[in-house]
């Protein structure tokens, strides 16, 4: 095949055996309706789905994590529109071959042939790999779709990202993979019933292992496809039986103990609840140990990371100012290092806001604050705290009677800031902890302030 075949959208158009292709590779959908996932993007009505079944669509660039469907969708794209579809890597691509290419395209293009230009990894393809295929994509010689895991913003070149649309693909959810896989089990055609010397053996899998292939498949279809493969593969039938992917195969497929865990349902919240619970009690062994059952029943790391700062800011606050960077440091230390080496980085910022003086006063403060947002008056800004740019403005008095801090000795002056009806709320309550301690001297100090006439510089 040379480089600038056609190539198939999907498997029902190549000429090699569906059998002998991996399963992920069998069963990607042939139509926009077989789609599961990115509904924002791809429902009925949404305007990507109109472009492309109205045949209309212009250059792209998906951005999604690994296994969301991002090479699915641009060979969909190419089925639907009846355009060539040529696919890059930037791993084996070089200048040359781009530009082979890319004259081939523009030689056809007059007669009314389309060709669509795939590139995966575009990020991995650098400035002046890049470069080649301007000029084509300004022609309209091809239309090009490229797909990456990283953001566009900074990995692909500017004159490029402004002739493509850039649309953001969501992981899939445990739910969404967990029909993939039933589709696989049932389809006798492209499914695990295709694989030669199988006859018509079922596979039998209940709906928990399914789960559990899904839930370790963190939003990944095409690991989550290889999972099941492997299992069925070593899943052991007497003659005319169903093969039964049991869970003591699944555990030494996945290498690794299968836990009880329901990642969208009670159990899920159940330990979540306990992990928050142990850090707000100062209790790391009992954090560590929640976390490490999360992390090891298939959770999503980055969820933890993300109810970690959660619980910096509802549980800790100005007590420790170095609790939410010490979770947005393990949250960017997982995301640099990946499993299982970022784990560590997760556990560390668990034990830290454990160990952490405790204060909820910011929490509580802006509960306060939202109920008389949503219950008061929203009283117009007071006169003296408007901005007066303009002269109308300061005849209508905007700006009268600021008092500018910078003018005053202590920085501080009595100047009423919160409007009219709220002037005599005090939201805010620091504790006696860690470093609060030392806001609540402050606050004490500003307030007795303010209480007396405050003497210019």
């Amino acid at each position: 095949m040379s480089l600038f075949s056609k190539l198939p959208a999907s498997p029902a158009d190549s000429d090699v055996p569906a059998a002998n292709q991996p399963l992920a590779e069998r069963m990607r959908p042939r139509t926009l309706d077989e789609f599961i996932g990115q509904e924002k993007l791809l429902g009925p009505g949404k305007p990507l789905r109109t472009q492309i079944e109205s045949d209309n669509i212009g250059s792209m660039l998906f951005w999604g994590p690994p296994g969301c469907g991002k090479t699915t969708l641009a060979r969909l794209i190419a089925r639907v529109t009846h355009a060539e579809f040529v696919s890059f890597s930037a791993v084996l691509a070089g200048i040359k071959e781009i530009k082979e290419v890319m004259a081939a395209a523009e030689y056809k293009s007059p007669s009314g042939h389309r060709t669509i230009v795939f590139v995966d990894e575009v990020h991995r393809f650098n400035k002046a790999q890049q470069d080649a295929f301007l000029p084509h994509v300004e022609a309209g010689h091809i239309t090009f779709i490229g797909a990456t895991t990283e953001n566009p913003s900074f990995e692909v070149i500017s004159p490029l990202l402004s002739r493509t649309k850039v649309y953001i693909l969501e992981p899939l959810t445990t739910p969404q993979i967990v029909e993939l896989l039933r589709r696989a089990l049932a389809d006798k055609a492209r499914g695990l019933l295709a694989v030669p010397g199988r006859g018509n053996e079922p596979t039998e899998v209940s709906d928990d292992i399914l789960f559990r292939i899904a839930s370790f498949a963190n939003g990944d279809a095409r690991a989550a496809y290889n999972t099941l493969e492997l299992a069925a593969k070593s899943a052991q039938a007497k003659k005319g039986s169903a093969r039964v992917i049991t869970r003591e195969l699944l555990e030494d497929v996945l290498q690794r103990k299968l836990l009880r865990y329901d990642k969208a349902g009670e159990e899920h919240f159940n330990l979540i609840s306990a992990l928050h619970k142990s850090v707000r009690n100062s209790d790391p062994d009992a954090a560590l140990y929640w976390l490490a059952r999360m992390i090891e029943s298939g959770e999503d790391p980055l969820y933890l990371a993300r109810r970690m700062v959660r619980m910096a800011s509802e549980d800790i606050g100005l007590a420790d100012t170095n609790a939410l960077a010490m979770t947005l440091a393990a949250k960017d230390a997982f995301d640099f290092l990946g499993a299982p080496e970022g784990h560590l980085a997760l556990a560390e910022a668990a034990v830290y806001l454990s160990l952490a003086p405790k204060s909820n006063a910011v929490y509580a403060a802006y509960g306060e604050v939202l109920d008389d947002v949503h219950k008061t008056e929203a009283d117009p800004v007071p006169l003296h705290m408007r901005n007066a740019p303009t002269g109308l403005m300061k005849n209508l008095g905007y700006g009268d009677g600021y008092k500018y801090a910078h003018d005053f000795a202590e920085k501080v002056t009595d100047m009423l800031c919160l409007p009219d009806n709220l002037a005599s709320r005090t939201y805010y309550h620091p504790t006696d902890q860690g470093f609060e301690q030392r806001l609540r001297l402050r606050l004490d100090e500003i307030r007795k302030l303010k209480s007396k006439p405050v003497p210019k510089s």
